[in-house]
């Protein structure tokens, strides 16, 4: 692609929930909705109870050593309302990259979900986020529509990206992407990993179809997040191949239905969803370890992830990446080693703050592959606590704390069912990215 397709790209900012066809991995109960209004005690236990993947993370147990406190996290998206029960005195001055009014109000209610399953309260009865304790920096840009409709910035990607690199934000969470490689929008995203950020992206939600390798996701310099149901299999929409680097849980995840703000609509929350947790899970670690460079926070975040049992090491999966994201594993246990604190784990390579990196560093697509002849079995896996026993389950797991491998029945199993939802066999391989 070249830099002049950016200013006639189709755009498709935001992944997952409310964007288009959500695919046929158990879409149950899309048209149940929770009413926001006189009843908080009712909306906590239809909304905060479907909040499957706190039990299985163990949630509480993490939010006794750290909340993500001290942490900001920048949400680049379609705005968000601060607001809400949840969201109240958590949202902090941010951009309105659109240059349209001025604001940061949630043009679609997508962004402000995001913001909510990263750090909501949970107040009212809203959606209680992973990381409760961090701060919410939104950047709003535009999707099709509001561009559409508005004179909005064609380049407002770049000057959120910018703009969240400029500020305090440690972590820059971006559920959102289109198919085109934006030569501005990438040096925006180098100039990030050069102030010492940590950016994740939605590798998108056409796994099933196109399967296309989606930008922001897709550069070298951002942690490009999949996504997985229930029972830690990966969705049969979320997208797979070179840009995935973690995953993190997404079905069944209630949402803000519209930007009216009056319901939460059930169904599943796409590789955007999955992007919000990762992107709390970092805060949660980072909050922990307040002296971490984003290089071994994200090291600690891969050594930590869940894997199959005879996931060979050294291996990274077209389908799960690293595998998905345990914070309490990290945090609690002390699974994962920071390392050099230098040295990008996406690239192998010494990062721009440290002086040494390539800004013309290549997407992912070009580079040499890591193979692995088999797929990783069913079972969950392989932190090596238990003599090999693999008692993890789940997306930085329940069970695996405890050794109880019933604990809501969600076994990091299943793996191998990405070899029928790909139509083909599975192989744990991936290109390597180089810098």
């Amino acid at each position: 692609m070249t830099a002049g397709m950016n200013q006639v790209r189709k755009r498709s900012r935001s992944y997952g929930i409310g964007r288009g066809p959500l695919c046929a991995l158990a879409v149950i109960g899309a048209s149940l909705m929770v009413t926001i209004g006189a009843a908080p005690a009712a909306i906590a236990a239809d909304a905060q109870s479907k909040q499957w993947y706190l039990d299985s993370m163990r949630a509480e147990e993490i939010w006794k050593t750290t909340t993500g406190e001290g942490i900001k996290v920048a949400v680049i998206d379609s705005g968000v309302n601060g607001s809400t029960p949840s969201l109240k005195g958590q949202v902090l001055k941010g951009l309105d990259a659109t240059e349209t009014d001025g604001k940061t109000d949630d043009i679609d209610g997508h962004g402000t979900t995001m913001a909510e399953l990263i750090a909501g309260t949970g107040a009212g009865g809203g959606l209680k986020g992973l990381a409760p304790g961090a701060k919410i920096i939104p950047m709003r840009i535009a999707d099709k529509e509001f561009e559409e409709k508005h004179k909005s910035n064609p380049w407002d990607d770049s000057i959120a990206v910018r703009a969240a690199a400029d500020s305090d934000a440690k972590i820059i969470s971006m559920s959102v992407g289109n198919e085109f490689l934006d030569a501005k929008e990438k040096e925006a995203v180098e100039y990030a990993q050069s102030k010492g950020k940590l950016l994740f992206a939605a590798v998108g939600n056409s796994g099933n179809s196109a399967n296309k390798p989606a930008y922001p996701a897709n550069y070298p310099e951002v942690v490009g997040v999949a996504a997985t149901d229930r029972e830690g299999q990966v969705a049969k929409y979320s997208q797979h191949g070179d840009v995935v680097d973690i995953a993190a849980p997404a079905n069944d995840i209630p949402r803000w239905c519209d930007a009216t703000f009056t319901k939460y609509c059930d169904g599943d929350g796409g590789t955007s969803s999955a992007t919000a947790l990762a992107s709390a899970t970092a805060a949660l670690i980072w909050s922990a370890n307040p002296d971490w460079t984003a290089n071994q926070v994200l090291r600690v975040m891969f050594e930590s992830a869940g894997r199959g049992d005879d996931w060979k090491p050294g291996t990274v999966s077209n389908y799960l990446g690293h595998g998905i994201v345990r914070p309490n594993a990290a945090i609690n246990r002390g699974i994962g080693k920071p390392g050099d604190p230098d040295v990008s784990p996406l690239t192998n390579e010494r990062t721009t703050s440290a002086g040494s990196a390539d800004a013309g560093a290549p997407s992912k697509e070009g580079s040499a592959k890591d193979d692995a002849s088999s797929p990783p079995k069913s079972g969950a896996g392989g932190d090596g606590q238990d003599k090999g026993k693999n008692t993890d389950t789940v997306a930085a797991g329940s069970a695996e704390d405890s050794g109880d491998d019933s604990q809501l029945g969600l076994i990091l199993g299943g793996v191998a069912v990405v070899a029928v939802l790909a139509g083909g066999a599975f192989a744990v391989v991936r290109k390597r990215r180089t810098a």
